[in-house]
């Protein structure tokens, strides 16, 4: 099954929260969420009871779609957590905190995931130096993420590091706005990652 090119909106809908996949569109009276609370769809508006593989399931679902992330590698990412040491959603989580898009998209140089996800694409990035174009790559503790010289002037860029104001509040970044880059400091605690998510329903899931 391909990536999801449909509305997103339509994502936030069907979880019931908002899980802020359009950036400041988010934030503004034209969120399609906030018109229209309910699931999409003809029994959108319908109530039903959710058994408890459901509500894993959608927590699944939640967060794939906050990280734009396909089941293959999902599941890959789930691997790779439950054999390393210490409390496997939390590990899930780091994993996915330490992708390059959402490094990206946590400094600031982009206004969502999926617009991060594009940059790094394009080659508009540089790790330590070296263009990384791999919205996957795991990045590590001590790595400098650059803005491309010839990235620079880009509208997208400036734009999103407008939204910026005083000093990042993130304890694992460090953000240099008149360099544009910044450094990965640490990967983050669980308790660091501000996404209303239960990555234990999660585990659950998988392990049934």
């Amino acid at each position: 099954m391909g990536r999801y090119t449909g509305p997103v909106c339509k994502l936030c809908r069907r979880e019931g929260k908002k899980l802020f996949l359009k950036g400041e569109r988010c934030h503004s009276d034209k969120c399609s969420f906030e018109r229209k609370k309910y699931r999409p769809g003809q029994h959108g508006q319908s109530r039903s009871r959710k058994s408890n593989y459901a509500i894993q399931l959608r927590e699944k679902q939640k967060i794939k779609a906050i990280y734009s992330i396909l089941e293959n590698q999902f599941r890959n990412y789930f691997e790779v957590a439950d054999h390393q040491k210490g409390v496997t959603g939390n590990n899930l989580m780091k994993i996915l905190e330490r992708r390059l898009d959402n490094v990206v998209f946590r400094l600031g140089f982009a206004v969502s995931r999926s617009q991060a996800r594009q940059m790094v694409n394009h080659g508009h990035f540089l790790v330590n130096g070296r263009k990384i174009d791999i919205p996957s790559y795991q990045v590590e503790p001590g790595d400098t993420i650059k803005v491309k010289e010839s990235s620079r002037k880009m509208k997208a860029i400036h734009e999103s590091m407008q939204r910026i104001r005083g000093e990042h509040s993130l304890p694992w970044l460090i953000l240099n706005k008149g360099k544009m880059e910044g450094v990965f400091v640490q990967v983050p605690e669980r308790d660091q990652i501000d996404l209303d998510v239960n990555e234990q329903l999660v585990v659950e899931l998988y392990s049934k």
